[in-house]
């Protein structure tokens, strides 16, 4: 991983830790980066980057295509949608600061809501494309 997608995870999690209408669909600060054993359903995990090299003249430059996954069991998919929209809501074009970074834009790419194999749990795999380039020191 790179620095710039390391800071860019940092400050999403941050985001998401703070923001309160996320808390609220979850019923509470369940946002993790590895899920705990047994944590309490529902819940966001910060899941796969994809990161490529978009550079121009100008210097580094960045793409970070970033997967968030969620979990329901109770609410099924009604609450696995709310999720996904307070994801959404929490993230899109958010003027997030990741560490030594500076980022371009954030924006909502795709999600995918569907049921499991085990016929309760459902889960909400929401994307952002982000672009990142270094802060430059004066």
């Amino acid at each position: 991983m790179t620095s710039a997608n390391l800071a860019l995870r940092a400050a999403i999690h941050h985001a998401l830790a703070a923001d309160g209408g996320l808390a609220a669909v979850l019923g509470g600060s369940r946002v993790y980066d590895a899920p705990p054993r047994g944590a309490a359903f529902p819940y966001v995990m910060l899941g796969e980057a994809r990161i490529s090299d978009i550079s121009a003249d100008d210097g580094p430059t960045q793409e970070h295509l970033v997967t968030l996954h969620a979990w329901s069991r109770q609410g099924g998919h009604k609450e696995a949608h709310a999720i996904a929209g307070a994801l959404l809501q929490a993230l899109d074009d958010a003027p997030l600061a990741p560490s030594g970074h500076r980022l371009v834009n954030l924006r909502f790419s795709v999600a995918d809501i569907r049921r499991e194999s085990d016929g309760r749990t459902y889960h909400a795999i929401v994307r952002f494309r982000a672009v990142t380039e270094p802060v430059v020191q004066s």
